[in-house]
């Protein structure tokens, strides 16, 4: 435990200083949360929907990374005679004596073709960034290489293209964070030091596509879905496929497995009923932690609302037929 908790402190300290290392939330449910990660998805489905995912990574891992998700969207058209998507994301992410906070205002442009339609959005928000630490240095003299108590705010910009097709599939290209913003605190100590700390927002490029067959293969469908990330220093991607059964016009469920490049293998179970759906995920560990770490928890929560067409109101004068 103890070399899992100096490897993550290790973590973080070069994150928290001028380097660019990856950020961004990893999520196993991450296709219950394009919008955050590509906002030309934003509202291409019908209807006003939440979302909600919390992840324990490395459970019982000290200092290990703890993620909340909330998302809200909703397709324009079904409410305002304005095209588009419109929608809310929010993330908090929580590593080591790190807090990141991350809230998004999302807008996707359609453009419909006789094949599926396109989405091409853009977020504007804020991220916060927080630290309060508490080393326990070997000595009672201030070391200046870590870190003190930091927090600032900053803008932060994303876009997406988002390619929803007739025919099952989808394919989505993205980059979050495009202001790479820089947040940067002078400080000075009772030790007569001083100094400025800095923790920069890199960039981060997304590539996501999948498809769910449309014809039944036994008493279920295909779905597979694939995301690649990289902050142009270290690269990973997610590899899903899921089994989803009907039981009936209502309600199904789903049982699948994800594969993430040297991190992880996740087992996912989960149903829909009504406008609910739910699922849970256990990642088991698979790099360096796998020894310390007794594997990831996540969990979502999903609900949508369908506005019902306005009822035709019958004409009441044969001029009006």
């Amino acid at each position: 435990m103890v070399k899992a908790k100096n490897l993550l402190i290790l973590l973080f300290v070069g994150a928290i200083g001028s380097s660019f290392a990856q950020q961004d939330k990893l999520l196993t449910h991450w296709m219950y949360d394009k919008m955050s990660l590509n906002p030309g998805e934003t509202g291409l489905d019908d209807g006003v929907c939440g979302t909600m995912i919390y992840r324990n990574q490395w459970d019982k891992v000290s200092g290990a990374p703890n993620s909340f998700v909330f998302n809200v969207e909703a397709n324009l058209e079904n409410l305002l005679p304005i095209p588009g998507g419109l929608g809310m994301s929010f993330y908090h992410d929580a590593i080591g004596f790190v807090r990141q906070n991350n809230v998004t205002l999302n807008y996707s442009y359609p453009v419909y073709t006789n094949y599926g339609v396109l989405g091409v959005g853009i977020g504007v928000g804020l991220i916060n960034v927080g630290m309060q630490p508490d080393w326990v240095p070997p000595t009672n003299l201030f070391d200046d290489k870590l870190p003190i108590g930091f927090s600032k705010s900053g803008l932060d910009l994303n876009f997406g293209a988002y390619w929803k097709g007739n025919q099952g599939y989808y394919a989505g290209i993205s980059s979050t964070h495009l202001s790479a913003t820089r947040l940067s605190e002078k400080f000075n100590t009772d030790n007569g030091l001083s100094g400025v700390q800095s923790y920069n927002a890199a960039r981060h490029y997304y590539v996501m596509g999948g498809y769910k067959h449309p014809q039944n293969i036994g008493p279920g469908k295909i779905e597979g879905n694939v995301l690649m990330r990289t902050d142009l220093v270290k690269f990973s991607s997610d590899w899903n496929a899921r089994y989803i059964m009907s039981a009936n016009s209502t309600m199904e469920y789903y049982g699948g497995i994800t594969f993430r490049s040297s991190d992880a293998l996740a087992f996912m179970i989960g149903g829909s009923m009504n406008n609910w759906t739910a699922g849970y995920s256990y990642d088991l560990t698979v790099n360096k932690l796998a020894s310390f770490s007794n594997g990831t928890h996540e969990l979502f929560v999903k609900y949508c609302y369908f506005i019902p067409p306005p009822p035709k109101t019958p004409s009441k004068h044969p001029r009006w037929l």
